[in-house]
């Protein structure tokens, strides 16, 4: 774990570092259904334009210029409805669980360290969230 009390985090206004890293964004349904809606589309349209379907996945597609087909130079253009991996970052399990992967998220997200200090126990409750979320990802739930 990374502190036996808590961590610290406080997003920094203007940020988008955690949205510029390489890397794919995971839907769940309900993530698709939020941002349609965000959108004023179907959901129909809006998979069939932002989102790439595998056989036990949804992710977003990635523009040529760009980590998320949302990130604008102003930030996220979906922030009240961002999917559940984007909301709960950087309370993901593999951070949360291992000391050395969190002090290197710590490097590009400025973050980390500041604020108050969330108890470990609900820093995990919102890991746990991630692994309700995509338990195709974690092997345990």
């Amino acid at each position: 774990m990374t502190q036996a009390l808590g961590v610290r985090f406080r997003c920094q206004r203007g940020c988008t570092a955690c949205c510029n890293q390489k890397g794919w964004v995971y839907l769940t349904e309900e993530d698709a259904q939020k941002a349609a809606r965000f959108l004023r589309l179907t959901v129909e349209d809006f998979k069939a334009k932002y989102v790439v379907q595998g056989k036990n996945f949804l992710r977003l597609r990635k523009p040529v210029d760009r980590q998320c087909p949302f990130l604008e130079p102003q930030g996220c253009s979906i922030h009240p409805a961002k999917p559940t991996q984007c909301r709960l970052f950087p309370f993901w399990p593999e951070l949360l669980e291992d000391r050395s992967r969190w002090e290197a998220t710590a490097i590009f997200c400025p973050g980390i360290g500041r604020g108050p200090l969330i108890q470990i126990g609900t820093a995990l409750e919102m890991a746990q969230e991630m692994k309700r979320a995509y338990p195709e990802q974690y092997d345990e739930v």
